[in-house]
């Protein structure tokens, strides 16, 4: 099980002290949504902060590339560990992982929640990862949406029929209560943004999502 929290919903104005305290708890991984306001309506980041996190921190940098046409932007995040584009955002997809590859960084791909799972099914032997939405993308306090979890099944089931080594990720409201509905179902990568960012303390709402994943695992 690897938590990510969501740089999306830390506090700019402390993102220092936030990113310390996230460290602290002992998490290695951070998910750093690029927005683009036409694939989803917001706008956020770009490759300024993945180079000046990589400069400056050790953690896994899982770069989520919300926006159309990724093709024409994979080059300007060379500096990401991991790259996740969206069905959805092209019409090249191999394209896209071919790119991504080829600057030794680790390919994903993300599915809308109205994406059905047998549209990606032919790339899944050359993924690193699979990105579930269970909320909408883009859009803060939305609804965890449960039926997102039949998706998150059946990609497990396809990934130990044929042996395929993707992680399964989730993102869209995951707390200590949603991340148990979908550790059940298979997931093992778990996208954390308000529940983590919002509470009174960062390590108190990550221990949570960690205590409460060994729960189900016991």
């Amino acid at each position: 099980m690897i938590i990510v929290p969501s740089l999306l919903n830390a506090n700019n104005y402390d993102i220092k002290s936030n990113l310390k305290e996230v460290g602290e708890a002992g998490i290695t991984h951070l998910h750093i949504d690029i927005m683009d306001g036409h694939f989803v309506p917001n706008q956020a980041f770009g490759p300024n902060i993945i180079n000046d996190l990589k400069k400056n921190t050790d953690f896994v940098l899982d770069v989520h590339l919300m926006i159309e046409e990724p093709e024409n932007h994979i080059n300007n995040y060379k500096n990401a560990d991991i790259i996740t584009v969206h069905y959805e955002s092209t019409r090249h997809l191999y394209r896209n992982i071919q790119m991504i590859k080829s600057l030794g960084i680790k390919a994903g791909v993300a599915i809308n929640p109205a994406t059905p799972v047998c549209v990606i099914e032919d790339i899944l032997p050359f993924v690193d990862q699979i990105l579930v939405m269970t909320i909408n993308p883009g859009v803060s306090n939305q609804i965890f949406i449960r039926e997102m979890t039949k998706k998150i099944n059946k990609l497990s089931k396809l990934k130990k029929e044929n042996d395929f080594h993707y992680d399964i990720q989730v993102d869209g409201n995951i707390t200590n209560e949603t991340i148990k509905d979908c550790l059940k179902v298979g997931a093992n990568v778990f996208v954390s943004g308000g529940y983590i960012f919002n509470g009174n303390s960062i390590k108190e709402r990550i221990n949570s999502l960690i205590k409460a994943g060994e729960e189900y695992e016991r």
